[in-house]
């Protein structure tokens, strides 16, 4: 039975590492990296430097540092840049992933794949504003792109309509019935040029009439169908805390089994968090309060700060408590990468990996540290994490940074760790007794 289910899991987790959808999100996702802590970055340092209106602490509202409020649009334009347009650049990273799968490289591909989630958007904003005096006047703007399309929350269609458009693309390009034949005597690039013009026309003018018939049909947009059908459920799943600590446990069991588990799972929860994060920061911004505990950036400082399995504890158990040589040279090796929360010098250098003793506390860790970091934020002893930071960051900084400035979010963190630490504790001491029984077992045999 045991062998049964091992082989069931690592099946289903070959399947999700070798789907051609999920492998595209994931590798669009960690391609946009650079852009997410870009804007994250600016985030931080216009509200927490350079802002005198911020709720939280801000340099620029001490005496004398009001100057650096001149700098605040400098800071402000790279947000909306990189921030305020993930959904765009998630749409042309995935097409540019898939394409490859399929062995397609022009560079009209991501531009199709942009111009077919373009369609499903609504390009009409309407309401109200009050007049002089305060009665209500309705306006309708044309012809704009309302930010909630290039945002976070345009992640979600933004994958379906990359993946979509892609598809169609791929599927009409190689039935060759749009081909144009060019004489020979024509540049080669411009012959291909021509060859992709009628199927690129084709996925685009299909993927809009889609939008347009679904919309006839049931009466909202493709956008406001995914929002309600996906987006929603999925994120009151993850946002609530059983089906949080249930996701994360997960992953440490693909990681157990030697699967990288917050890789495999991370296309099923990125969008979401990073949602659940933006409406955190909007709420910050407003002067309100930060309405998701659970977000993007609780992840990085509760349930893998210092690395998957709240390895940092472990480092701490094995230094302390532990008799056994080996473990110790690893736990001193893996301190400086855990500062940055990389552990995989102890997930297969003791290793953790499909090791029956490690591997309990490995998984139960995380949702001890994530249910300590949840429940004092719940109560009200720490600051909701609002701001997104880097999952590099080091810990008791990270948390410092995500709240705006509040010491006690650090303290929440390094309570979450220690209590990761006297998790692993027991199991330290049975390895240290599982030496010394192989020790015997080899003095027998000479």
């Amino acid at each position: 039975m045991k062998d049964k289910m091992m082989n069931g899991i690592l099946m289903v987790a070959e399947k999700l590492q070798t789907n051609k959808y999920m492998s595209a999100i994931k590798n669009a996702f960690t391609a946009l990296l650079p852009i997410i802590i870009t804007g994250a970055f600016c985030t931080l340092i216009s509200n927490v430097v350079l802002s005198t209106s911020t709720s939280g602490i801000s340099l620029a509202k001490v005496q004398g540092f009001g100057w650096l409020e001149i700098l605040n649009p400098i800071f402000t334009a790279a947000n909306y840049a990189t921030l305020n347009f993930m959904a765009i650049g998630l749409v042309i990273l995935i097409s540019i992933e898939l394409g490859k799968h399929y062995g397609k490289t022009e560079t009209v591909l991501p531009v199709v794949a942009l111009a077919c989630y373009i369609a499903l958007c609504s390009t009409t904003v309407s309401g109200t504003v009050a007049d002089a005096a305060g009665n209500d006047i309705a306006y309708t703007v044309v012809n704009v792109l309302p930010r909630n399309f290039t945002n976070a929350q345009g992640l979600f269609m933004a994958m379906f309509a990359s993946i979509i458009g892609t598809e169609l693309y791929v599927k009409i390009v190689d039935s060759g019935k749009l081909d144009i034949s060019m004489p020979e005597t024509v540049p080669a690039n411009v012959a291909k040029a021509f060859n992709v013009l009628f199927p690129s026309i084709a996925t685009i003018i299909i993927v809009a009439t889609f939008g347009f018939i679904f919309e006839m049909i049931f009466g909202y947009t493709f956008f406001e169908a995914i929002a309600k059908w996906i987006q929603a459920p999925l994120s009151n799943i993850l946002t609530g805390l059983p089906g949080y600590l249930f996701l994360f446990w997960m992953t440490t069991l693909l990681w157990v089994l030697g699967i990288h588990g917050t890789q495999v799972l991370g296309p099923v929860y990125q969008a979401s968090m990073l949602i659940a994060l933006d409406e955190n920061l909007a709420a910050v911004t407003l002067g309100e309060k930060a309405p998701n505990i659970l977000n993007y950036t609780f992840i990085s400082m509760f349930s893998t700060v210092t690395g998957a399995g709240i390895t940092g504890g472990l480092i701490i158990s094995i230094l302390i408590l532990s008799k056994r040589e080996d473990y110790k040279a690893i736990a001193k090796l893996s301190v400086a990468p855990g500062l940055f929360n990389i552990n995989e010098t102890m997930t297969f250098g003791l290793p953790i990996v499909l090791n029956p003793v490690l591997a309990i506390p490995f998984m139960i860790s995380p949702i001890v540290s994530a249910t300590i970091g949840y429940t004092l934020t719940r109560i009200g002893f720490c600051e909701v994490m609002s701001y997104n930071v880097p999952w590099t960051t080091p810990p008791l900084l990270g948390p410092f940074l995500a709240t705006g400035g509040d010491v006690k979010a650090s303290i929440a963190q390094l309570l979450a760790i220690l209590a990761s630490a006297l998790v692993y504790a027991p199991f330290v001491l049975i390895s240290n007794k599982q030496a010394e029984i192989e020790a015997q077992a080899l003095q027998q045999e000479a």
